[in-house]
């Protein structure tokens, strides 16, 4: 996932901007020299890259959304059988297929995103402009925007329209380049997650008026992670509430249940770190993520806390028909000022 903007006021809220969704981080600093807070602010990127989160496409979750969706590993028990008789590897390895799918079509799909922030809500409309996502905020706190705060959006996504429009093409390749790349490291993600969890089938339930195949995910006996992404996964446990008819993915849920060092000794993730991730059909054979929520724990330099909570909500899918290749000459602020 991208790397984050940092803001290094100590004792506040840290935002992290990633693509439109925020991460929202408190340190709890004693006294501190400016190299220590660096030090720190750091740290804290380290582990919110460590964890994985580069999208929220996040855009696309929107790529934490895929991240833990990536969670298809091969299941330790073969043998355990349902009904229908089909093994925990198979609906694992079906599933990453449809996995596969979504994250192909992921880019053709505008939507609304909501995060829940410690300031409020804020809902934002995120389209594709020239090649690359653009998030423009539409509502706060559940309240349209002002005639006046309406303008003002309208007007930074028409200069940001007008700023890709006139950039060079090497400047175009660059930025368009960037977001193929995060989405390319999504995928590598999803490859390498295969080897890291060994899956057992549980059961089989009903959730939100699907019927599911239930698998407990656990990391792998030896897996060696050969990346500061991955590495947070060995100390990871994941439940997958997995669709029957589709093999999609309902509902993920996963939690830290051992201390995993990041960094070295800068930083350790803590137990107490958990996620959720749910998606929704969006279009025929394909899902997108709806919910994501996260907790995270960690200790910087072995003494100082660090906390994340973040929760975002995703609806009002529309299927564009462009994607990530497409640069587009729409400018979507005239279409929107027409309508």
């Amino acid at each position: 996932m991208r790397r984050p903007r940092r803001n290094l006021s100590r004792g506040k809220p840290r935002r992290v901007q990633r693509g439109g969704a925020q991460l929202h981080g408190i340190v709890q600093p004693g006294k501190q020299h400016a190299h220590e807070q660096d030090i720190e602010a750091m740290v804290a990127s380290v582990l919110i890259h460590g964890l994985g989160f580069a999208r929220a496409t996040v855009y696309s979750c929107v790529f934490f959304g895929l991240f833990l969706a990536s969670f298809t590993a091969r299941a330790q028990n073969e043998n355990t059988q349902t009904s229908k008789s089909i093994s925990a590897s198979a609906i694992v390895q079906k599933s990453l297929q449809a996995n596969q799918r979504d994250w192909e079509a992921e880019a053709q799909f505008d939507y609304l995103e909501q995060d829940c922030e410690r300031d409020g809500k804020k809902t934002y409309e995120k389209t594709m402009m020239l090649g690359s996502p653009y998030q423009r905020l539409v509502e706060a706190d559940g309240k349209a925007l002002s005639a006046l705060q309406q303008d003002e959006e309208k007007q930074k996504m028409q200069r940001a329209w007008t700023q890709r429009r006139n950039e060079s093409p090497r400047a175009r390749d660059r930025r368009i380049a960037k977001y193929e790349s995060e989405r390319r490291r999504d995928q590598m993600l999803m490859d390498e997650m295969v080897k890291a969890f060994d899956f057992n089938l549980q059961a089989e339930a009903k959730v939100d008026g699907h019927d599911v195949y239930v698998l407990q995910a656990k990391p792998r006996p030896g897996y060696q992670p050969p990346t500061l992404e991955t590495k947070a996964l060995t100390g990871m446990e994941g439940t997958l509430w997995i669709d029957k008819e589709t093999f999609q993915w309902v509902k993920v849920e996963a939690k830290v249940v051992r201390p995993v060092a990041m960094g070295g000794i800068l930083a350790k993730l803590e137990p107490g770190t958990h996620f959720e991730l749910e998606k929704v059909p969006v279009a025929p054979g394909i899902w997108l993520p709806k919910h994501f929520a996260m907790a995270s724990k960690a200790k910087i330099l072995l003494f100082h806390n660090y906390e994340n909570r973040q929760e975002e909500n995703y609806f009002n899918f529309r299927r564009t028909g462009r994607d990530a290749h497409q640069a587009s000459n729409r400018n979507p602020a005239a279409t929107d000022a027409s309508q």
